[in-house]
């Protein structure tokens, strides 16, 4: 019965209209009513739908009756559209058979599109081009057309041109699936193996594992274990996706569904694990499994220190859905106690950050984001930290290394110089450059990822006036010359505001985050002193003036010694109070480290 299965995902670069072509489909294909239709039915959270991004791969089944008359099982593997989570598209790819490339006729090819296309070549599906938006009056439909069949190699007159918002030739979509998307192969005899692609929280059914079966089947009573984690355990329900769960009888080779697990945490049945049966085991696991690994670690802190258990539930209760998110209890000496989180990137960063606000009503502060490093000691052992506060005494270390992207930046030619300067100024290396269309540039470099996450991605599209486009992967660990930029406030080192610098560039953001910090913290009845501090001395300085009270104001007249007495007891009197005073910092301060490239 395979041949009537059809697996595919849409892989779009953001705001390309992946979500709304997949709205059309249900609704054709009559999955969805249109009473229970919605926008971007597949976003299911709010912040999918307000920043147009998909955060969540979901997967739905559709039956289809083609123009042959014979009936089609369709099973869309909806893909996360941000960079982020390309670990989430890449499993979610090794699932399907095709993908749906669509390309808005506005905009054209985007990086993010190239990316997910080589992912989709690299895992060997049938590509078909699909142009979207061709109802928009600035569509170039011809243009884009030209474009994909320079890159692709299929003829421009193949390409379908839709526009899924009006629906119009959507129907094509669907008879283009079932004609070059090849069923799947895999063999129902076969000891199970079932791809995990993705997976979320219930808190009546356990974690819930979205699966891909490659061979064998999933029976309801049958023990089951995952080949990374080993744990094992009686699915609780087995179906498939209509969108909503529905229950199924089984699950058999080619078919796409979920398996309800009961377990209590996402770690244990993570994205890309093989599920296998417990006493008929398959002998190896799928290939491609590898452990998610944050790239920015920030801390997060609640403003109020009785919110802390707040704070921790709710990490907890996200943890449950998202295993990429990482985060242990650290301690501050300006904060209190908060927790070190790590991210995929700085996009996953500002959802997580979002979420603790909006649904768990916390008032948070996050400190400035920094990478991990390795540290060679002089005595060979290595470190890996991810807090400026966790490095050691300079004496103690023989070498630093910091991880390094490999950056594709998509723009227009006319953009060349920005992007070029913007890049370089960050110590980004220039590799490469290719002209896939003759007014685009797609543009190679290597480049730091702590010079990236803080406001990179914002001065690009302000630079380039949102036409540039961004996609980047990991390179490796690089030897480079960095220091330890402290900030001390009265004498007393701040280690939120700490961050790790290359020398060359420690004076200078030595001295950009003094004269922030001089402006935000309030005065105090003492002068406090502000310090920049790196590789052993204090290369930044400034005061925050004391408030003085006028003591001489009841002197009229009379003997200058008297002034002076009065004068020399309020000089004592301060000098005892900066001894004892403590200076409060207000959360603004900490966001001024984040802001210093904005200027």
């Amino acid at each position: 019965m395979n041949e009537f299965i059809r697996n595919f995902c849409i892989i779009a670069h953001i705001d390309h209209g992946k979500s709304t072509l997949a709205d059309r489909m249900l609704q054709l294909t009559g999955t969805i009513t249109d009473r229970d239709m919605t926008e971007q039915v597949l976003d299911a959270m709010d912040l999918e739908r307000e920043k147009g991004v998909t955060i969540k791969a979901s997967a739905v089944r559709m039956e289809y009756k083609a123009r042959n008359n014979y009936v089609y099982e369709l099973n869309l593997i909806d893909t996360p559209g941000h960079v982020d989570f390309g670990y989430e598209v890449s499993r979610a790819l090794e699932a399907c058979e095709g993908a749906l490339l669509v390309v808005d006729a506005t905009q054209g090819i985007e990086a993010q599109t190239l990316a997910n296309l080589y992912m989709a070549l690299d895992a060997d599906l049938e590509v078909i081009p699909v142009i979207n938006k061709i109802d928009l009056p600035a569509a170039r439909p011809k243009d884009v057309a030209r474009d994909i069949s320079n890159l692709l190699g299929t003829p421009e007159e193949e390409i379908i041109q839709i526009s899924a918002k009006e629906g119009t030739s959507v129907v094509e979509v669907l008879e283009a699936i079932v004609r070059h998307v090849p069923p799947p192969e895999g063999e129902t005899e076969e000891p199970l193996q079932a791809l995990i692609f993705d997976s979320h929280y219930d808190s009546y059914k356990g974690v819930v594992a979205y699966v891909r079966v490659v061979n064998g089947e999933i029976l309801p009573n049958v023990m089951l274990i995952p080949m990374a984690s080993k744990v094992d355990f009686k699915p609780v329900e087995i179906g498939v996706f209509k969108p909503e769960l529905q229950p199924a009888e089984r699950l058999a080779a080619g078919e796409v569904g979920y398996v309800a697990t009961g377990l209590k945490t996402v770690k244990e049945c993570r994205v890309g694990d093989t599920l296998t049966q417990l006493n008929h085991p398959a002998a190896n696991p799928l290939p491609g499994y590898h452990k998610v690994k944050p790239m920015v670690f920030a801390g997060i802190f609640p403003v109020e220190g009785e919110d802390y258990s707040d704070l921790r539930d709710a990490l907890e209760k996200l943890n449950l859905n998202d295993a990429s998110l990482v985060f242990e209890p650290e301690t501050s000496h300006a904060l209190n106690f908060g927790f070190r989180c790590g991210f995929l990137g700085m996009f996953h960063m500002e959802i997580i950050q979002e979420r603790l606000e909006r649904e768990y009503d916390l008032n948070i502060i996050i400190t400035a984001p920094s990478v991990e490093y390795e540290v060679i000691l002089k005595d060979s052992r290595v470190m890996r930290i991810d807090s400026p506060a966790d490095l050691p005494d300079e004496s103690q270390i023989e070498e630093i290394r910091e991880p390094w992207m490999k950056i594709d930046i998509f723009t227009p030619t006319d953009f060349y110089g920005p992007v070029m300067d913007l890049v370089i100024k960050r110590r980004g290396i220039f590799i490469e450059q290719e002209y896939p269309t003759s007014d685009r540039v797609q543009l190679v470099f290597e480049i730091p990822l702590a010079e990236m996450i803080v406001d990179f991605f914002d001065q690009l599209k302000s630079r380039t006036r949102g036409y540039a486009s961004l996609d980047y992967s990991f390179l490796e660990y690089r030897v480079d010359d960095l220091v330890r930029l402290e900030i001390l406030v009265n004498g007393e080192p701040v280690d939120a505001l700490a961050t790790i610098v290359h020398r060359d560039q420690a004076y200078h953001k030595g001295q950009a985050v003094i004269s922030k910090l001089k402006d935000l913290i309030p005065r105090q009845l003492f002068a406090v002193p502000i310090q920049a501090y790196a590789a052993g001395r204090v290369i930044s300085r400034a005061n925050v003036k004391a408030l003085r009270k006028d003591v001489l104001a009841k002197c009229y007249g009379g003997d200058v010694t008297r002034k002076r007495k009065l004068l020399e007891k309020q000089k004592r009197g301060k000098k005892r109070m900066k001894m004892v005073g403590n200076v409060e910092i207000p959360q603004e301060a900490f966001l001024a480290v984040l802001r210093l490239g904005e200027d």
